[in-house]
């Protein structure tokens, strides 16, 4: 069912998106693997990915840019031929509290988790309004959606955007577009943190067990090939997301 079809996925040269482009790529889906500053490993997994069967390049873009974010869709058409589906797994995530977030922080936050986002998708229904074409968009979220996440106050609130997207988008861009998300629990400790991270909180999850990034690119790959699921955010958590706090 996907074999042969092509995907775009944002930061997909490390941790959850290339771990997504890994599933797909076993499943003879052809990959462009958008990277930033990344560069190194997006060329190593390409070079894996090509040594799986599929077919698989890398393409820099700033999605910190006006820019860059509204070339990468295009360049990526141009490159690999017709897309089908588009991961927007690409993000970051300052920490800092409300008390101290400025107007820049929340700009930063939103351009890359939300506008980012958007506008590859509007471009990817722009595409193919019109046509027999149809595609999926998976958005890569959060499961502090729920509860909150007061220590990266900018960051919630631009997921908490991609959230409110993810239904618009299905609605307006519907039916060449089919447009889901994904909301993830801690299955990555953070950077320069190690597992005894993810041990601590496994006590509070109601499955009392640690997730794995492959529960996380099962999920993307299910909504991707799901032909009649849109507008649905699946929580990959153990649970979390059935009780609120949380917050540190």
């Amino acid at each position: 069912m996907l074999s042969k079809k092509t995907a775009l996925i944002t930061g997909g040269s490390k941790r959850l998106g290339r771990e997504a482009a890994l599933t797909l790529g076993q499943a003879g889906v052809r990959l462009v693997i958008h990277y930033n500053s990344s560069g190194v490993p997006a060329e190593a997994l390409c070079a894996e990915l090509k040594g799986m069967g599929t077919d698989a390049f890398p393409l820099q873009a700033d999605l910190g840019s006006t820019e860059g974010t509204d070339a990468l869709f295009d360049e990526a058409w141009a490159r690999m031929g017709p897309l089908d589906f588009l991961v927007n797994n690409a993000s970051i995530f300052p920490t800092g509290r409300l008390e101290e977030m400025e107007l820049g922080d929340l700009h930063r936050n939103l351009q890359v988790n939300a506008w980012a986002p958007f506008v590859l998708t509007r471009a990817f229904w722009r595409r193919i309004r019109g046509t027999e074409r149809r595609g999926s968009v998976v958005n890569l979220l959060d499961t502090r959606l729920v509860g909150g996440d007061l220590a990266h106050a900018a960051y919630h609130l631009s997921k908490a955007t991609l959230k409110e997207l993810t239904k618009l988008t299905a609605l307006e861009f519907s039916p060449e577009l089919r447009v889901n998300g994904v909301a993830p629990g801690a299955v990555l400790p953070p950077e320069g943190l190690n597992d005894a991270y993810l041990d601590d909180l496994t006590a509070d999850l109601p499955l009392k067990t640690r997730g794995y990034p492959q529960d996380i690119a099962d999920a993307v790959t299910y909504l991707l090939g799901a032909p009649f699921v849109t507008g649905q955010v699946i929580f990959v958590d153990g649970g979390r997301h059935l009780r609120l706090g949380g917050n540190p």
